[in-house]
């Protein structure tokens, strides 16, 4: 399992580890990943995604799933999030 948010498509960053002597050895910052169960509402229906705790933040503050998913751009989603975004799409396009 890769350690990218489905969400936001943040990955590990890479840097030094710099020690009190100056010496530098090279290290990885990994996102904070959780499993998390969302809900939809339009759908009716949960999801269970692999994201960053900043993106599962970022969900709350904009209201919920189906409002993250209308304004997420769709090369930082993965593909299971873009499924899950052309469903909601199609459901408030039907109603």
């Amino acid at each position: 399992m890769s350690r990218v948010c489905e969400l936001t498509g943040k990955g590990p960053m890479v840097g030094n580890n710099v020690s009190h002597a100056n010496n530098k050895t090279k290290r990885r910052f990994l996102p904070n990943l959780n499993e998390v169960t969302l809900g939809s509402d339009i759908l009716d229906r949960r999801f269970k995604l692999r994201i960053s705790n900043a993106a599962l933040r970022t969900v709350d503050h904009r209201g919920g799933l189906d409002a993250f998913m209308a304004r997420a751009k769709d090369e930082e989603l993965s593909d299971k999030a873009l499924k899950i975004k052309k469903e909601i799409v199609k459901a408030q396009a039907e109603a």
